[in-house]
């Protein structure tokens, strides 16, 4: 053997010395442990890929301390707890102690109602107009009054339950909710004055508010940018003529092309003389700016409750408790955070908007934020 190590013929019929062939073959048992090392480090690494992402594998837990454990997605999740009010960034009561906070609202709207300083913009005349907006349920005695961009569709679908026209909110096609005259709900202006008055004095009635200038924000992103319900009116006829009347500088083949600016929006919301006879071009389709206190007289009819869309969860659940048909339907699902006010949203629409233009808006909404309690928008007037 020791011959053997003595000499060896090189691959170019070089001859190597004995030391020099044992350093190399070394050197390749070293590199022979080095690849089994990595072939089983490898091995591991993928083992550890399955278990992590994909279950586990043999009933093995293959983790290092100190590390984050990702749940294997085979596993159904654990149900996190509910977290209770008091949790909650903003605390409101609970739905059993909500009947203050009605009481409260109700208290403040009589209140103003009162105060003869906001006659002007509070009061209104139970009109035709008015017993338009307001439907009825007779089976459950419930008057629900519509104010839109705050949430109406789904009330709407409610109240189809309640008829019997379709077993839950859920089955209701989209497009039948605003079909009034397939949907079968019933409007307060179709019966006679008797029977408008015995519902009035003995139904339970309600309607939704939201932050004024947040649902004009609404309004005008939902029928001037989006249009989603193909509307074609609302982008063709009547942004054309508040543009002519309110934009500075526009020129009439570009109308369309170019679309309303929300600051044209508010310069003719805030007109208080020359809008009225384009309101009255427009017919209905105003309803969806037109003012709480115009949409359901609040001063002149004595409403159960009043919900307000930042607390949508809780007025939803109490009024559905009051009228007693929490049992018989449920109001359809929140997405989360999609009621809370976004003051954000309203300095970024109302940002290069004169305060003269933001003013005369303000006259014309102050009486919806007196009445419901909602704060002045004192970041955009000063």
């Amino acid at each position: 053997m020791s011959r053997c190590w003595s000499v060896a013929r090189g691959s170019h019929g070089r001859w190597l010395t004995g030391e020099a062939m044992r350093h190399h073959w070394l050197l390749l048992g070293a590199c022979g442990w080095v690849l089994l090392i990595l072939m089983f480090v490898s091995k591991f690494i993928g083992f550890r890929a399955v278990d992590d992402y994909g279950g586990r594998v043999g009933g093995q837990s293959w983790t290092v301390q100190g590390t984050k454990v990702v749940t294997p997605i085979l596993f159904s999740k654990p149900v996190q707890p509910v977290p209770k009010p008091s949790d909650q960034p903003s605390a409101v009561p609970t739905v059993t102690d909500w009947q203050s906070v009605v009481e409260s609202r109700l208290e403040l709207l009589s209140n103003v109602c009162k105060n003869s300083s906001f006659t002007n913009t509070t009061h209104a005349a139970i009109s035709k107009f008015v017993l338009d907006r307001i439907f009825v349920c007779d089976k459950h005695k419930i008057l629900f009054c519509q104010t839109p961009k705050v949430g109406n569709t789904q009330w709407k679908k409610v109240l189809i339950v309640l008829n019997g026209a379709f077993p839950t909110v859920e089955e209701i096609p989209e497009n039948l909710v605003h079909d009034h005259e397939k949907n079968g709900l019933p409007r307060l202006s179709s019966l006679a004055p008797q029977e408008i008055t015995h519902r009035l004095n003995t139904y339970f009635k309600f309607f939704i508010v939201r932050d004024p200038f947040e649902r004009l924000i609404s309004a005008f992103k939902d029928k001037f940018v989006k249009n989603p319900r193909f509307e074609p009116w609302y982008k063709h006829d009547i942004a054309p003529a508040i543009i002519r009347k309110y934009r500075k500088i526009h020129r009439n083949g570009e109308l369309a092309a170019s679309g309303l600016h929300f600051e044209d929006f508010v310069r003719y919301l805030g007109d208080a003389e020359g809008r009225q006879r384009m309101d009255r071009q427009f017919g209905e389709h105003v309803i969806h700016w037109v003012t709480y206190a115009e949409l359901c007289a609040p001063c002149e009819i004595h409403y159960s409750a009043v919900g307000h869309h930042e607390t949508l969860e809780q007025d939803a659940a109490h009024i559905l408790k009051a009228t007693g048909i929490d049992r018989t339907v449920s109001y359809p699902a929140i997405p989360p955070g999609i009621t809370r006010y976004n003051r954000t949203k309203v300095e970024q629409y109302f940002a290069g908007i004169s305060r003269r233009d933001i003013r005369r808006l303000y006259a014309r909404y102050q009486g919806d934020f007196q009445l419901f309690g909602y704060p002045s928008p004192d970041f955009l007037l000063d």
